[in-house]
């Protein structure tokens, strides 16, 4: 009963999935926390098609995080460069878009040194510390968040972005 009633959710989701900017962020944060938040980040965002930025990054990024936990290392390699290719795409086509960066800002932020991607944490903060006061009150709160718990910010530039 339980295997029918999951099944019945699972396609009652996937057919009626909405792409709320909100939700999806809050998924975003989860899917650091688990394998299975990862994966369920990913699933849920496999399906989006449209030519939305944001959430394009977002797409980007679940592929990213899915890599960490694909057996294999060419596997995890070639996911993980699908993942940041999409989500480079997007800041090369709108280099404004202070949420994708903030994005590719977090995962830089965790990646092993050895994926060699970090090039780009200072310029994504400065553009992220820039434009911040541009940006509606919710993806205000949800930078000043990340900004928080972040180790790459300074004080200074959590202080300037709590104004």
């Amino acid at each position: 009963m339980k295997l029918i009633s999951s099944i019945v959710f699972l396609i009652t989701f996937f057919s009626f999935q909405s792409y709320n900017v909100t939700d999806i962020r809050k998924m975003y944060v989860e899917s650091s926390v688990s394998k299975t938040n990862a994966m369920k980040f990913h699933d849920f965002m496999s399906n989006y098609s449209k030519n939305d930025e944001t959430l394009l990054a977002y797409k980007g990024a679940s592929i990213a995080l899915k890599a960490k936990h694909t057996t294999g290392i060419k596997q995890k390699k070639e996911e993980f460069i699908k993942g940041i290719t999409i989500l480079e795409s997007v800041i090369k086509s709108n280099p404004n878009n202070i949420e994708a960066r903030l994005i590719r800002l977090s995962i830089q932020e965790n990646t092993p040194k050895i994926l060699k991607y970090k090039g780009n944490i200072e310029a994504d903060k400065k553009q992220i510390v820039l434009l911040f006061n541009k940006q509606s009150v919710d993806l205000k709160e949800y930078i000043r968040d990340f900004v928080n718990q972040s180790k790459v910010f300074t004080e200074a530039e959590k202080q300037q972005l709590k104004k």
